[in-house]
């Protein structure tokens, strides 16, 4: 059978080294190249071609944002993440962005060569001790977000777009036919509300829900 050919990328010379030796020692992988950072990992899936590439995050070029430009230059790499960091978001990021394998810097040498294998052959790996946090993390982030603007009342967003616009409260009060001091107390339910303490924090507020609001629009006519 061909060897699995497997690249290492670490910044870290010693722990790189043992890695390379260990794998190398292991019956049907062969070590194609070693490099130290994300234009490294990118660069050897250019030119090498690797079946599975072992990158950490925290490295020079930052791992994670390594993965996409990998998989562009070599769309059939299989990408495990070799790493100390137990974050969530590390873990739910790099599945996201098409990681195949994230694996703690603790694995001994026979179980990381299993994981090279098993990712090898078209399966996903993910540390048992992580594997209840990726849950956890993937579920939090698709929980829809809260807007605070549904909180708002027809009347609260009316004043809060004249705000927007530049009036004061005494020439929303006339543009609403309203008395000065209920514009007054519109804001202060306005400012609770959406968390801001003053017109000018408001105002940025609802341009920038705008915004959100036109870029979701223009993605989905994509």
């Amino acid at each position: 059978m061909t060897n699995i050919r497997v690249a290492v990328v670490d910044d870290h010379p010693l722990f790189r080294e043992g890695v390379i030796r260990s794998l190398g020692e292991s019956p049907g992988l062969e070590i194609v190249a070693e490099g130290a950072s994300g234009q490294d990992a990118v660069t050897i899936a250019e030119n090498d071609a690797p079946d599975v590439m072992l990158m950490d995050i925290s490295m020079p070029g930052n791992g994670l944002q390594a993965i996409q430009a990998v998989l562009a230059a070599q769309p059939d790499a299989k990408i495990v993440m070799l790493t100390v960091s137990e974050a969530g978001d590390d873990l739910a990021n790099a599945v996201r962005m098409g990681a195949k394998g994230y694996v703690l810097k603790g694995i001994g040498s026979q179980g990381l060569a299993e994981v090279v294998k098993a990712v090898a052959s078209g399966q996903s790996y993910i540390a048992p001790s992580l594997s209840a946090r990726l849950v956890e993390t993937l579920s939090r982030s698709s929980e829809p977000k809260h807007d605070p603007f549904g909180d708002l009342t027809h009347r609260e967003m009316e004043v809060l777009k004249l705000v927007a616009s530049g009036l004061s409260n005494k020439r929303i009060a006339i543009a609403l036919d309203l008395h000065e001091k209920t514009i007054k107390h519109h804001m202060t339910r306005i400012f609770t509300k959406l968390n801001v303490t003053n017109r000018t924090e408001a105002a940025l507020a609802l341009r920038d829900a705008a915004r959100e609001g036109s870029e979701r629009a223009q993605a989905r006519t994509i």
